[in-house]
C-alpha cells in the first residue's frame, strides 16, 4: 500500500493525532452536554455523518470548546472534506496554539487542496512541535514533505529528507520514485510520472537510496548501471556528486565535472563544484566555477555563497562580502555565511564584528554561547 493512501483518517484513527484534548465546561447549559456527549456516542459508533452533524451543533452553542473542533476536523478528513477540515483545525489551532499535530493534519488538508506552499509551511511547523515523534505518523508527514520540498524545486532539501526517511527503514516504491524525481530535479509527485519515465525514475531513486542507506558499493554499481543506460540524463552525476559530497569529497568532484560535459551552463552545477574545491581547500580553482554560477543565476544563494566565501579566501574580502550580505539578507540564519563573515571580520581586524559572528554562529549551531576568553 503507498504513502498516499495510507493516512485516510477514519474517527476511529483520530486519536493517533490527538494530543491535548479539552474537556468539557463544568457550567455548560445542558444543552450542549447533551449534544456533545451524542457526538461523542457517534463518532464511537462509527456513525460518521451524524458524528460530524453533532460536533457541528456543539461547537456553535460552545465556540471554544477545543476537543470538538479537532473532532470535527479530523472526521471532516476522513470524508474527504478538506476545505472544512481546515476551517475547522485552525479553530482548534487557535485554541490551542502548539498542537503540532493540528498543523500537519492541517498541512495535508492543504495538501489535496493543492495549496502547496500552505502545506509545506504547516507540516514542518507541525514537524517543529513534535508531530512526527509519534512513529505511526512520522512517515507520511515526512513523506508528504519531502514530495513537497521536490515539487517545489527544493531538490537538495527533499533529499535530505529522503534520506532521513531511508535510514528509518520506510522505504516502499512511492518513496523511491519521489527520491528519482528529486535526484532527476523534476518538480512534480510520484503520480504524475509519465510511463515512459517510470524506468528512469524508479532507477534514481532506488540507486541514491543505496547512498541513503550506506551501502556505497552497491550504490556505485547502481550508478554506473544508471550512467550506461541513460548517459546523457541531466542531473544524474549530479545528484550522485551531491550526495557523495559528505562521505567522499573527491568522487563528489569527479561527478560534478561529468555532469557539466552534459550540463555545461548549470549555475547549480558550477555552484556545487565550487563548494566541493572550497571544501579541500582549493578555492583558487573554485572560484571560476563560483564566478560562472553567478553570471548563470545571480538569484541562486549557493552560488553567491560559494562566489563569498572564494574571494573572501583568495584574498579579495570587499570583494566578497556583498554577496554574503546578499546571502543574508534573504536567509538570516545561513550559519555558513555567518562563518564566512566571521572569517572576512577577523581578515579586516574588526575583532567586534568577528566575536559577534561567531557568537551566533554557535548560537545557530545549537552549541550555545562560549566563553569570552575562547572567542
Amino acid at each position: 500500500m503507498g504513502y498516499l493512501s495510507l493516512f485516510v483518517l477514519s474517527a476511529g484513527l483520530a486519536m493517533l493525532f490527538l494530543t491535548a484534548e479539552g474537556s468539557l465546561a463544568q457550567n455548560s447549559p445542558g444543552d450542549f452536554n447533551q449534544v456533545a456527549s451524542a457526538a461523542s456516542a457517534a463518532r464511537e459508533q462509527q456513525d460518521i455523518p451524524r458524528a460530524i452533524e453533532l460536533y457541528q451543533r456543539a461547537v456553535r452553542l460552545h465556540g471554544d470548546w477545543a476537543e470538538g473542533w479537532w473532532y470535527l476536523g479530523t472526521l471532516r478528513y476522513g470524508v474527504n472534506n478538506y476545505t472544512s477540515a481546515v476551517e475547522a483545525l485552525s479553530h482548534y489551532i487557535e485554541l490551542t496554539p502548539n498542537a503540532g499535530p493540528a498543523y500537519a493534519l492541517r498541512g495535508l488538508c492543504e495538501f489535496e487542496l493543492g495549496s502547496y506552499q500552505e502545506s509545506l509551511h504547516d507540516l514542518q511547523h507541525g514537524i517543529s512541535l513534535g508531530a512526527a515523534n509519534n512513529p505511526r505518523n512520522a512517515g507520511i508527514i515526512s513523506y508528504h514533505e519531502a514530495i513537497l520540498l521536490t515539487k517545489l524545486d527544493r531538490f537538495e532539501e527533499a533529499l535530505a529528507k529522503y534520506s532521513v526517511i531511508v535510514k528509518h527503514g520506510n522505504v516502499n516504491t512511492d518513496v523511491t520514485n519521489g527520491i528519482g524525481l528529486a535526484v532527476l530535479r523534476m518538480p512534480m509527485f510520484p503520480s504524475d510520472i509519465h510511463p515512459s519515465q517510470q524506468g528512469l525514475v524508479l532507477a534514481a531513486g532506488q540507486a541514491a537510496a543505496k547512498v541513503m542507506s550506506g551501502d556505497m558499493p552497491g550504490a556505485a554499481r547502481a550508478f554506473t548501471d544508471l550512467f550506461e543506460r541513460y548517459p546523457n540524463t541531466p542531473n544524474l552525476h549530479y545528484s550522485y556528486g551531491y550526495l557523495l559530497s559528505s562521505v567522499d569529497q573527491e568522487q563528489a568532484i569527479l561527478q560534478l565535472r561529468k555532469e557539466l560535459d552534459i550540463s555545461p551552463s548549470s549555475a547549480i552545477v558550477h555552484s556545487m563544484l565550487a563548494w566541493a574545491l572550497g571544501m579541500q581547500g582549493e578555492f583558487a580553482a573554485a572560484l571560476p566555477n563560483a564566478q560562472k554560477a553567478a553570471e548563470e543565476e545571480p538569484s541562486l544563494p549557493m552560488a553567491q555563497l560559494a562566489l563569498g566565501k572564494d574571494l573572501i579566501e583568495t584574498g579579495d574580502i570587499q570583494g566578497g562580502l556583498p554577496h554574503i550580505e546578499a546571502v543574508l539578507k534573504g536567509d538570516p540564519n545561513n550559519l555558513e555565511a555567518h562563518l564566512a563573515l566571521a572569517k572576512a571580520y577577523s581578515k579586516l581586524g574588526q575583532r567586534d564584528d568577528a566575536r559577534r559572528e561567531r557568537l551566533l554562529c554557535l548560537k545557530l549551531s545549537g552549541q550555545g554561547t562560549a566563553a569570552n576568553e575562547n572567542l
